[in-house]
C-alpha cells in the first residue's frame, strides 16, 4: 500500500470516527439547567469541605512536628 493510499485511508477513518462520535452525542441525555446548578453546588460544597479537612490536618501535623522537633 502506497503512501497516498494510506493517507487517504487515514482521512476516511477520521471521518468515520467523527460521524460515529456525533451519532453517540445525539444519544446523550444532557442535564437541565436546574440539575446542572444543583450538581455544581454539590461539587463546590464538597471541594470546600475537603479543603477545610486537609487544612485542619495540616495544622495538626505541623503542630505535632514542631512539638517533636521543638
Amino acid at each position: 500500500m502506497g503512501f497516498l493510499a494510506r493517507l487517504g485511508a487515514s482521512f476516511k477513518r477520521t471521518g468515520v470516527f467523527f460521524r460515529d462520535s456525533w451519532q453517540e452525542l445525539k444519544k446523550v441525555r444532557w442535564p437541565s439547567r436546574k440539575e446542572m446548578v444543583s450538581y455544581t453546588i454539590v461539587v463546590l460544597v464538597t471541594v470546600t469541605m475537603v479543603a477545610i479537612f486537609f487544612y485542619i490536618l495540616d495544622i495538626i501535623f505541623s503542630t505535632v512536628v514542631k512539638w517533636i522537633t521543638g
